[in-house]
C-alpha cells in the first residue's frame, strides 16, 4: 500500500536532518577548540576507559619518580657525608703515623691529641647528618640522633642500634634501600670497639704525651670498612639511576599513548568540518525548495 507523503512530513524530515547536520558540526567544532576526541565519557566509552587507565598509570609513574628522587637525595647526602668521614679518617691516620716520629716532643703529641679530639667531634656531627629533618644514619629511627655527645661519660658515642633499611617502592613490587647500615660504619666491629672508642684511646695516649702508632691498624680497618660500604652504596646509586631513566621513558610512552587515544587529528577534524559545512549549506538550499508556498500565499 502506497504511503501518502505530506508537506508536513517533508518539512519535519528536513528539519530533523538539518539538526543532525548541526549537531555533527557542533561536535567537530568542539574537537577543534578542545583538541580532544571526546567531551564526555558517553561520547566514546572505550576512549574514556582507556584514558582513565593511562591517567592512572601516569599518576602511578609520577609517584614512583618522586620516590626515586627522594632515594637519590638520601644517597647523594649519604655519599658526600661518607666522603667527608673518609677525609677525617685519613687525617687521623696521618697524625698517628706522624706521632711515631721520635723527634716529636710530648707537647706536640698533646697538640695532636687536641686535633684528634676536634676531629672526633666533627665525626659525631657527621654521624648526625640530616636531610629534610631526618637523620640519615639512624636506620628507621629518623627522628632520633644516632650520636650522643653526652654519652660515654661525656666523651660522646654512637648510641643508635637501629640497622633497619628504609625501603622505597620505585616500581610495581620493586623496592630500593635509600639508606646505609650505619652500624657497619660507626659501630664496627661492635659498640665496645667502634670508631669513636678507638679515637678515645688515641686521644688518651696523645694527651699523655705518648705516640699512638699502635692504633694505625684499627684505623685502617675502620677506613676499609668505610670504603666497602661506600662501594655498596655506589652500586645502589647506579641501580636507582637506571630505574629513573626507565621511569622517564615510561612517562614519555604513556603520555604518547594517552595523546594517541584522546587527542583529535586536527587536520582530519578541519577537513571534516569543511565538508560538513558544505553538506549543511547544500541541505539548506534543498530545504528552501522543499518548503513550498501555502494556499495563503496565493490568497494575498
Amino acid at each position: 500500500m502506497a504511503v501518502r507523503v505530506t508537506q508536513n512530513m517533508l518539512n519535519s524530515n528536513m528539519l530533523r536532518n538539518l539538526h543532525k547536520s548541526m549537531r555533527h558540526m557542533d561536535g567537530l567544532q568542539d574537537q577543534l577548540s578542545s583538541g580532544s576526541k571526546i567531551a564526555k565519557p558517553s561520547d566514546d566509552p572505550v576512549v574514556a576507559a582507556r584514558g582513565m587507565f593511562y591517567r592512572s598509570s601516569l599518576m602511578e609513574n609520577d609517584q614512583y619518580k618522586r620516590n626515586v628522587d627522594e632515594a637519590q637525595s638520601w644517597m647523594e647526602m649519604t655519599d658526600s657525608t661518607m666522603d667527608e668521614v673518609g677525609s677525617v679518617l685519613k687525617r687521623i691516620k696521618e697524625l698517628l703515623v706522624y706521632s711515631g716520629d721520635g723527634a716529636i716532643s710530648p707537647d706536640d703529641l698533646k697538640t695532636m691529641g687536641s686535633e684528634v679530639l676536634e676531629l672526633k667531634t666533627h665525626l659525631g656531627t657527621l654521624a648526625n647528618q640530616q636531610i629534610n629533618g631526618k637523620y640519615i644514619f639512624a636506620g628507621t629511627d629518623t627522628d632520633k640522633a644516632p650520636y650522643d655527645f653526652t654519652a660515654n661519660g661525656g666523651k660522646g658515642d654512637f648510641v643508635s642500634t637501629n640497622s633497619s633499611p628504609i625501603n622505597l617502592e620505585v616500581s610495581q613490587r620493586v623496592f630500593v634501600t635509600s639508606n646505609v647500615n650505619a652500624q657497619n660504619l660507626f659501630n664496627f666491629p661492635d659498640n665496645a670497639n667502634n670508631m669513636f672508642k678507638v679515637l678515645d684511646n688515641i686521644i688518651t695516649e696523645l694527651s699523655n704525651g705518648r705516640n699512638a702508632v699502635q692504633f694505625i691498624t684499627d684505623m685502617d680497618q675502620q677506613y676499609d670498612k668505610l670504603l666497602a660500604e661506600r662501594a655498596s652504596l655506589g652500586a645502589n646509586v647506579n641501580r636507582v639511576d637506571l630505574i629513573a631513566q626507565r621511569l622517564n621513558t615510561q612517562e614519555v610512552g604513556i603520555t604518547g599513548l594517552m595523546s594517541k587515544n584522546e587527542d583529535a587529528d586536527m587536520a582530519k577534524v578541519m577537513t571534516d568540518l569543511k565538508t560538513q559545512e558544505s553538506v549543511h549549506s547544500a541541505a539548506l538550499g534543498s530545504g528552501a525548495r522543499i518548503i513550498q508556498p501555502t494556499l495563503l500565499d496565493f490568497l494575498r
